[in-house]
């Protein structure tokens, strides 16, 4: 399985951006797809996350209302649509994949068995 994200890029604050992460080799059944970001000097923090045990997207707080997960099995890509953007959107975006999940809730960051190589967004004020 290769990840790879893009879209990422330079945005004005109030912009908006698509990421896409195209999964090759991913089979898109029983799946947890999500998208972290990591700011310099900062941890990575999960974003998003979408599963197909009942399709329902989440979000961490301070992307909810701005930002959408969505999936394209015909394409076999993953998007993350911004919307609203704000400088402390500014970090690398990273994908990543796991295949036979079967649970409602997000997998742990370390349960993510593919990654992608990260897309950089930086949004200036």
């Amino acid at each position: 399985v290769q990840l790879q994200a893009s879209g990422g890029g330079l945005v004005q604050a109030g912009g908006s951006l698509r990421l896409s992460c195209l999964a090759s080799g991913f089979i898109f059944d029983k799946y947890a797809i999500g998208w972290f970001r990591q700011a310099p000097g900062k941890e990575r923090e999960g974003v998003s996350f979408i599963g197909s045990a009942d399709g329902n997207p989440d979000y961490v707080d301070s992307v909810k209302g701005r930002f959408t997960i969505s999936v394209d099995k015909s394409k076999n890509t993953v998007y993350l649509r911004m919307n609203s953007l704000k400088p402390e959107d500014t970090a690398v975006y990273y994908c990543a994949a796991r295949g036979l999940w079967f649970g409602l809730s997000c997998p742990e960051t370390i349960e993510y068995t593919s990654w992608g190589q990260g897309t950089q967004v930086t949004v200036s004020s």
